[in-house]
């Protein structure tokens, strides 16, 4: 009987769905997390009568046919990127993108990498850098000497140093977006890659059009609904029940007919 094995696929597809949802629940505290959904498609069917064929030699058609579908599979793992809440931090270097734009960082292969998770520190040589040490792209440096750095909406960094009364630009910050940002590659740490999915990256000031601004002192939290990822979770388990009850009712009608004499 095929149900064993059409059912089996249903609770494999489950199992996914399960560990995509429990993801999302253990980074419901990382910063800028975007939360994963999976979508499942189904199996291709097999034909016992073909729509349209026909079922006389008048050229009868048949109206419906008879196709068997065989189970389930997983389609993607789809990234919601909308925005988080925004926190505030106190904390100089941290910075939030209000609205569309991720952060470029350099990797030490001199790979760049991308990311919404602005909690920066700085290193021993007063570069900006993320909490793994990867510099911002493009790099800027404050000097050992600055007693305050303030960072405007639109990404420009000014320093006050000791002995001056007029502030000292130190860089100017950029934001990168993406036609589909949704085929970004996760590579962990908060980062992402660039893929021929994602296309090629477009750097601008923040605030430009179509970019995010930037809130200095703020973090952007994760967008993971606590409420929906549950709910999410108690009906993954019930298709997972059914499927399984599916494979034990087909079990028990095996078990009849192996018993017939």
């Amino acid at each position: 009987m095929k149900s064993l094995s059409i059912a089996a696929t249903g609770m494999l597809a489950q199992q996914l769905n399960v560990e995509v949802i429990s993801n999302n629940i253990a980074n419901m505290n990382t910063t800028a997390y975007k939360r994963q959904r999976a979508e499942f498609q189904d199996l291709i069917y097999q034909n016992i009568r073909r729509v349209g064929s026909t079922s006389s030699d008048a050229g009868t058609i048949v109206p419906t046919g008879v196709q068997i579908g065989v189970g389930v599979k997983a389609g993607s793992v789809y990234r919601i990127s909308s925005q988080g809440n925004l926190t505030p931090t106190d904390n100089t270097y941290d910075l939030a993108i209000q609205g569309e734009g991720y952060f470029r960082v350099t990797l030490p292969t001199g790979e760049d990498a991308y990311t919404r998770a602005g909690a920066f520190q700085l290193d021993a040589t007063g570069q900006i850098v993320t909490t793994d040490g990867y510099p911002l792209s493009p790099a800027i440096t404050v000097p050992q000497d600055v007693r305050d750095v303030s960072i405007n909406t639109q990404g420009q960094i000014e320093a006050f140093l000791d002995g001056q009364t007029e502030p000292t630009v130190l860089g100017q910050l950029e934001i990168v977006r993406f036609f589909n940002k949704a085929g970004l590659e996760a590579r962990g740490s908060s980062l992402y890659l660039e893929t021929p999915a994602s296309g090629a990256p477009v750097a601008a000031t923040p605030g430009s059009v179509g970019y995010g601004t930037l809130l200095q002192g703020y973090l952007e939290t994760s967008n993971v609904d606590s409420v929906g990822e549950i709910t999410n979770l108690i009906s993954a388990q019930r298709a997972y029940e059914m499927n399984a009850k599916v494979i034990t009712s087909t079990d028990e009608m095996l078990s009849v007919a192996s018993n017939l004499r």
